[in-house]
């Protein structure tokens, strides 16, 4: 059944992979620097330090969830 699937779609299935891994990145990095830097009145360092921080872990999830 592998054999049927065209080049073309598996590319697309893998940007769609990648896509999902990076929204779900930076969505979590906003999310998070949003409340530090709002929330939280923390400085800018350190809401960019944890934004880059939950942005690595989120992309570190995705793709591990993209991957079952």
């Amino acid at each position: 059944m592998r054999d049927l699937v065209s080049p073309a779609a598996e590319r697309s299935g893998a940007v769609k992979k990648w896509g999902f891994i990076a929204m779900h990145a930076a969505v979590a990095a906003v999310f998070i620097f949003l409340l530090q830097r709002f929330t939280l009145s923390a400085s800018l360092e350190t809401s960019l330090l944890w934004a880059l921080t939950f942005g690595v872990c989120a992309a570190g999830l995705a793709y591990k969830q993209a991957n079952r």
